[in-house]
C-alpha cells in the first residue's frame, strides 16, 4: 500500500507562493491547485468578453476587471481567478490585500473540460454567498451556447443562448451583449 502525504498551507503560506510563483494557483482552504494554461478560444473568449464588458461600461460606475485579479470567497476561504468579474464603484478589498478582491456583481468563466462541472456546481454554489454576486455567464468554448444565472429577489434564474443572432441583457448592469461580439473571431 502506497501512502500519499498531503499537505495544507495556511493562507499566508499561501500568499507567499502566489507572490513569487510564475504560474498562477488558486487557494482552496488549506490546498495549492495550479492554474492549467488555456486554448487559444479560451483565450479569444476572455478576451472578447472583458473588451465587450469594457466597452459598453464606458462613463458608468462599472468597472470590468480581467482574471489577474483573486476573487477572495471568505464563508469557503477560498481565492480563485475568475475569467472576468464586474464590479459596481469601488472595489473592496479583502484587510489589506490589493490582490484579493471581495464584491463583484458579475462573474464570468469560459468552460474548459477540465473545470465545467466545477464551475458549474461547487463554484457556483461558493460565489452565491458572495453579497454582491447577483450575476454569472458560462461561455463555451466548443460551440456556440452562453448560459446566464441571475439572481432577483432572492431567487436564481436561468437562461441560455445557442445562435449569433441573439443577445444576452445583463440585469445587474442594464447592457446588452450579442453572442456574435463574445464569438467574434471563433471557427466551430
Amino acid at each position: 500500500m502506497t501512502a500519499t502525504i498531503q499537505c495544507r498551507y495556511s493562507l499566508d503560506e499561501y500568499r507567499v507562493i502566489a507572490d513569487t510563483s510564475e504560474e498562477k494557483c488558486e487557494y482552496h482552504d488549506g490546498e495549492i491547485i495550479a492554474m492549467t494554461g488555456g486554448t487559444v478560444k479560451h483565450s479569444r473568449l476572455s478576451r472578447n468578453m472583458l473588451n465587450l464588458l469594457d466597452s459598453k461600461l464606458q462613463n458608468t460606475s462599472f468597472e470590468a476587471i480581467n482574471n489577474d485579479l483573486r476573487l477572495w470567497i471568505p464563508d469557503y476561504r477560498r481565492g480563485v481567478y475568475p475569467d472576468a468579474m464586474v464590479f459596481d464603484g469601488a472595489l473592496q478589498f479583502n484587510g489589506d490585500r490589493e490582490d484579493e478582491v471581495l464584491n463583484p456583481l458579475l462573474i464570468v468563466e469560459v468552460l474548459s473540460p477540465s473545470t465545467e462541472e466545477y464551475d458549474r456546481t461547487d463554484k457556483f454554489r461558493m460565489y452565491r454567498s458572495i453579497p454582491s454576486f447577483c450575476e454569472y455567464l458560462l461561455i463555451r468554448q466548443n460551440k456556440i451556447f452562453v448560459e446566464r444565472y441571475s439572481k432577483q429577489a432572492q431567487i436564481w434564474t436561468y437562461s441560455d443562448f445557442d445562435g449569433l443572432e441573439q443577445s444576452i441583457l445583463l440585469d445587474s448592469l442594464n447592457i446588452e451583449l450579442a453572442i456574435a461580439e463574445i464569438y467574434r473571431g471563433l471557427e466551430f
